[in-house]
């Protein structure tokens, strides 16, 4: 079983590139997306000619901004939105496909922002999404996949020594929210299989050529419940496929 995660950047402008050939190409079980930058009805419109899956959507109120999507080619038990906390779920950052063996979380983490006016409330953010996948993790183990606008550690950015405590992204605050996920019982795949592997990243800025040069950061992320580690055979970042300023990554589990 392959799920793939993805922030595509406005799934209305990726429409437009390569997205359906590259989606063909992933031969995906189920495809996570993230920053849809759309309402509900336009992510189906979007996708209506798209064969073989069922689709999930999460909108902001806010039109044009964030939002959730996954294509599944099995049917959920059950589909959530949201984690349940009004602060928090205004944004469509979180949904959930509850699966026989596991839940899916697919999360587009708020972004603390260039001038970092977000960066308290991204705190709160983690913890309640750490408490959030702990909750489901009582019932079945969990898989959470997206954008979680981080790099975790100095191996995860091409320069970490100038964005260290400047940038968003690479603020302590943000590395601690994530030492929260890993320490508390949830593993980054990619680590787990890769754990040295540097100079592969995620996402890069459109500003300078940096993708050319890869000069990015690897912030995409499956976590996984330590429990469920033993499923996954293998996880990987699709650094070729082009359309947005992320590339997909995604995991291998056992059918």
């Amino acid at each position: 079983m392959k799920i793939i995660s993805w922030n595509v950047n406005g799934i209305r402008a990726v429409a437009k590139k390569d997205f359906f050939s590259d989606f063909e190409k992933m031969d995906a079980d189920v495809l996570c997306l993230q920053e849809t930058k759309a309402q509900c009805g336009q992510v189906v419109e979007v996708l209506q000619d798209v064969e073989g899956y069922h689709v999930y959507s999460n909108s902001a109120k806010k039109k044009g901004y964030s939002g959730t999507a996954i294509l599944s080619k099995t049917e959920p038990i059950n589909v959530i939105r949201d984690m349940g906390i009004d602060e928090h779920d205004t944004e469509g950052r979180v949904l959930c496909l509850e699966y026989d063996k596991f839940y899916l979380v697919n999360v587009y983490v708020p972004n603390s922002g260039s001038d970092l006016k977000r960066l308290d409330y991204r705190q709160k953010w983690d913890k309640a999404f750490f408490d959030y996948l702990k909750s489901l993790e009582k019932s079945k183990p969990v898989i959470a996949c997206g954008d979680f606008n981080v790099a975790h550690k100095e191996i995860d950015l091409a320069r970490p020594k100038p964005n260290y405590n400047k940038s968003a992204g690479f603020m302590q605050e943000e590395i601690d929210g994530m030492d929260r996920f890993t320490q508390g019982g949830l593993k980054d795949t990619f680590r787990h299989f890769y754990p040295e592997q540097a100079d592969i990243y995620s996402w890069w800025s459109y500003r300078a050529g940096a993708r050319g040069k890869n000069v990015g950061w690897r912030i995409d992320y499956f976590l996984s419940s330590e429990s469920f580690l033993p499923s996954i055979k293998d996880a990987f970042i699709m650094n070729e496929v082009m359309g947005s300023d992320h590339c997909p990554v995604g995991v291998l589990l056992e059918k």
